[in-house]
C-alpha cells in the first residue's frame, strides 16, 4: 500500500481557508505525540467517532459532516489542497464536527487510535490504481482492513464504495476473509450493499455512471 504525494499549489481561496482553519481544525500525522489521539479534547465533546480515509476534495465529507452533527468526524487526506478545499466546503455549510489530518491512513491507525476507538470507518471511491502491476498500491489490503477492525467498535461499521469492478471484487475478498468483520448485506446479490440513500452523489460518481462503471458498496459489521 503507497499513496502519491501530488502538487501543493493552492488557489487563493484554498490558502485563505487553510490559513484561517488549519491550526484548529487540522493535524499532520508525522507531527502527532505518541500515543492514542485524544479525540474527544480535539472536538470538546465525547461523541460517535467516524474516521474517513481518502477525503479526495471533501464534496461528500462536507456534506455527510453537515448532515451528521452529532457525530465527530475525523478526515484523512494526504492531499493538501483537497484538506483546504474541504475546510472551505464545511465553513461554507457550517460544519463543526469536523477535524483533518495529513499523512499516512495506516500510521494513523497503528500508533495513534486505539482498538475500539472508532464506530464507523469510511472509504469511498480510493484511488483504483487499475494497472495490475500497481495492485499492490491499493488501499484496501488485508493488513489495513485487519488494522481497521481492530480500531472499530463491536458492531461498528466499515463501508467501502468504488466504481472499479476489479477493485470491488478485491474489497470484498479481503473483506471476506477478515474473520473480525461480519457483511450486512450478505443475503443480497454478490453480497453487495444497497446505494445508501444518504451517500451524496458527486460529480466524480455520476462521471463513472456516464462511462458506464456501477457503483457498488459494500458494508461490513466488526464481530
Amino acid at each position: 500500500m503507497s499513496y502519491v504525494q501530488r502538487g501543493e499549489r493552492m488557489t487563493a481561496g484554498q490558502q485563505r481557508a487553510w490559513d484561517r482553519h488549519w491550526a484548529d481544525l487540522g493535524a499532520d500525522v508525522a507531527e502527532l505525540p505518541e500515543g492514542s489521539l485524544d479525540v474527544e479534547s480535539w472536538f470538546g465533546r465525547s461523541a460517535p467517532v467516524v474516521l474517513e480515509i481518502g477525503s479526495g476534495m471533501g464534496e461528500t465529507t462536507a456534506q455527510l459532516a453537515a448532515e451528521q452533527p452529532d457525530v465527530n468526524y475525523l478526515a484523512i487526506e494526504v492531499y493538501k489542497p483537497g484538506l483546504a478545499q474541504l475546510m472551505l466546503r464545511a465553513e461554507n455549510l457550517g460544519v463543526e464536527n469536523l477535524r483533518l489530518l495529513r499523512g499516512d491512513a495506516m500510521v494513523l491507525l497503528r500508533e495513534h487510535l486505539a482498538p475500539e476507538s472508532l464506530d464507523e470507518v469510511r472509504i469511498y471511491f480510493p484511488d483504483p490504481w487499475p494497472k495490475k502491476r500497481h495492485h499492490k498500491r491499493r488501499l484496501v489490503q488485508p493488513e489495513t482492513v485487519s488494522m481497521i477492525a481492530s480500531r472499530l467498535r463491536r458492531g461498528g461499521v466499515l463501508h467501502l464504495a468504488t466504481d472499479w469492478e476489479n477493485y470491488a471484487e478485491q474489497m470484498l475478498e479481503v473483506c471476506e476473509a477478515e474473520p473480525e468483520l461480519r457483511n450486512r448485506h450478505a443475503a443480497e446479490p454478490g453480497g453487495w450493499a444497497p446505494r445508501p440513500d444518504w451517500r451524496p452523489v458527486t460529480k466524480f460518481e455520476n462521471r463513472a455512471h456516464e462511462e458506464g462503471r456501477e457503483i457498488r458498496d459494500l458494508i461490513y459489521e466488526r464481530a
